[in-house]
């Protein structure tokens, strides 16, 4: 079961943001381990929203997260994609007893962007976003560095340095595995795995280390994101749902950070799919643009 958040994060990228407001302490203060029971309940709460995005994907008219909405809500994320805004929408997975699916000593965020882009086809825009050479340009700076690791036919792996400033700056080394499913000749979906995320300590220095798989200050542990393509109305609709792992916020700063920390996943994947749009609108005509604000 799902509930639908409000109307309010490839990529949902830095919920460190919030943890680096922290007053002053040493490492060893903000030290965090990521233990077998959190993973094991991340990956639960995934396979759960992997279940909920199948049994969507197979109805006959409605491919996209939001054409399932209520219908006056529905239709009001539709004008909103189609005067160029970005929709989000936090979600929560819950179990079979109706309880919000957690992990142990850790939060789980989870969030929905969407947007419209118009002008364009499907086959660009998998052009774009498989271009992950460049995504150190589209998604700056946030992604500091990408590379395309290997391809084979429709699968990817590939390597972001992602980096945020906020008080002190977090630099994270990491690895994505990324499959495409082409369902027809205007519908595409993806899924993103991080493989590796390691914390990178003295970044850009001589003395510049990785820190232990998790076993770091637990910014950010696992990114899993999932995306969907329709080509429709004279351009691409585009969504991506993405869940990340952290760890939870320590004792006697919750009150005053825990919900900073809620906000950030929702700016790192509107940034994500604001850049994704920019990027695709950037080769599209004036004449063309002008027409489609205009319906």
């Amino acid at each position: 079961m799902i509930v639908r958040g409000g109307s309010l994060s490839s990529l949902g990228l830095f919920v460190f943001l919030a943890l680096e407001a922290l007053p002053a302490q040493g490492p060893k203060a903000l030290g965090a381990e990521l233990k077998p029971a959190t993973s094991e309940a991340f990956e639960r709460y995934a396979r759960a929203t992997e279940a909920r995005i199948d049994r969507e994907l197979a109805r006959p008219d409605a491919f996209l997260y939001t054409e399932g909405l209520p219908a006056p809500r529905r239709d009001a994320v539709r004008a909103m994609l189609k005067r160029g805004e970005v929709y989000m929408e936090r979600l929560q997975m819950r179990d079979s007893s109706s309880k919000d699916m957690k992990a142990p000593d850790a939060l789980i965020h989870h969030w929905l962007g969407a947007a419209f882009i118009p002008c364009v086809t499907l086959q660009q825009t998998l052009e774009l976003v498989q271009d992950y050479d460049r995504h150190q340009d589209i998604y700056k700076p946030e992604v500091v560095r990408s590379k395309l690791v290997s391809r084979k036919g429709p699968d990817f792996k590939i390597f972001y340095r992602l980096r945020k400033k906020k008080v002190r700056t977090v630099t994270l080394n990491t690895d994505h595995e990324v499959h495409y499913t082409l369902l027809s000749a205007q519908r595409t979906v993806s899924r993103s795995y991080t493989t590796r995320i390691q914390q990178v300590s003295d970044a850009d220095t001589p003395q510049e280390h990785e820190e232990p798989v998790g076993k770091d200050s637990g910014y950010l542990w696992r990114l899993y994101s999932y995306w969907r393509f329709e080509e429709r109305d004279g351009g691409v609709y585009i969504e991506c749902e993405s869940i990340s792992l952290t760890r939870d916020i320590p004792f006697g700063f919750g009150w005053l950070v825990k919900p900073f920390v809620m906000d950030i996943p929702e700016e790192s994947l509107q940034m994500t799919m604001g850049s994704t749009r920019r990027a695709l609108l950037a080769n599209v005509s004036e004449s063309c643009k002008q027409q489609a604000e205009g319906e």
